[in-house]
């Protein structure tokens, strides 16, 4: 695969970059303008596939998740502005640290959304439907949450889901190296780290069916994961990313047959 920009590639050249980013806020394009250069010298990143990203219309980039940096890979390398949604706690620090992370967040893009089951998890769908049908580009993880060992997990049908509904196409992405430049719990990033980030052909998933349907969610989440790892070339886990279970009912929940979302 060709790669389209080079680890020392200078700054994006205006028809290589989608026309809202060139529209975007001023907090945006400074974040950009720091981000990008300060991560071609930490990451010396691998950029491939910049062209598979459309550069209008609404998209969904499905990425493998190995590190808290793969946010802001994703978006310092895309040719257009992704939005994705982070935890809320990581706008609201106090202290220089906290308002350091916060306005990183900002800078490239994120949505502060409170985590949780129910109205919480309503709400973080509500308002990436809201992103897609104004045309706009979300970046989701399938696998639910950050791989601590370095395996692709199955995806969860979420994805899929807002992709059958709104008519998105799902550009698949396959992320190297991050777990080695920032491992989790690593409280700053290591410096020299090679970092990939890999686009592939968007996917129009509506062949498989209406969002109604869960052999279609299922399905058209398979047919991302497949385009995942073809991508990033892991190890497939063949299990869900389960975040440990607390209590005898969660644990119950966990062995019994149900669709992950």
């Amino acid at each position: 695969m060709t790669p389209d920009s080079a680890p020392d590639a200078p700054a994006e050249a205006d028809e290589d970059v989608a026309p809202e980013l060139r529209r975007a806020g001023a907090t945006y394009l400074l974040g950009r303008l720091i981000l990008a250069p300060l991560a071609r010298i930490v990451y010396r990143p691998h950029v491939e596939g910049r062209s598979n990203v459309p550069k209008t219309g609404p998209i969904i980039v499905a990425s493998n998740h190995l590190s808290f940096i793969d946010s802001i890979a994703i978006p310092v390398a895309a040719p257009r502005r992704v939005h994705f949604l982070a935890k809320s706690s990581y706008f609201e620090g106090t202290g220089f640290k906290g308002r350091l992370i916060g306005n990183l967040m900002r800078a490239v893009g994120a949505i502060p959304v409170r985590r949780g089951a129910g109205q919480a998890a309503l709400d973080a769908l509500d308002e990436q439907r809201r992103l897609l049908d104004e045309g706009l580009a979300v970046a989701l993880y399938p696998e639910g949450t950050r791989s601590t060992d370095g395996r692709l997990y199955k995806g969860r049908t979420g994805v899929a889901f807002l992709a059958l509904q709104t008519g998105a196409l799902v550009v698949p992405v396959g992320v190297i190296g991050t777990d080695k430049a920032m491992p989790v719990g690593a409280k700053m990033p290591k410096l020299g780290s090679r970092v990939t980030i890999r686009f592939g052909e968007p996917l129009d998933l509506a062949h498989h069916g209406p969002a109604t349907s869960g052999r279609a969610r299922r399905g058209a989440t398979d047919e991302i994961m497949a385009a995942i790892h073809a991508l990033s070339g892991q190890e497939l886990a063949g299990v869900y990313n389960e975040v440990p279970a607390h209590g005898a009912i969660e644990k119950i929940k966990q062995v019994l047959p149900h669709e992950r979302r």
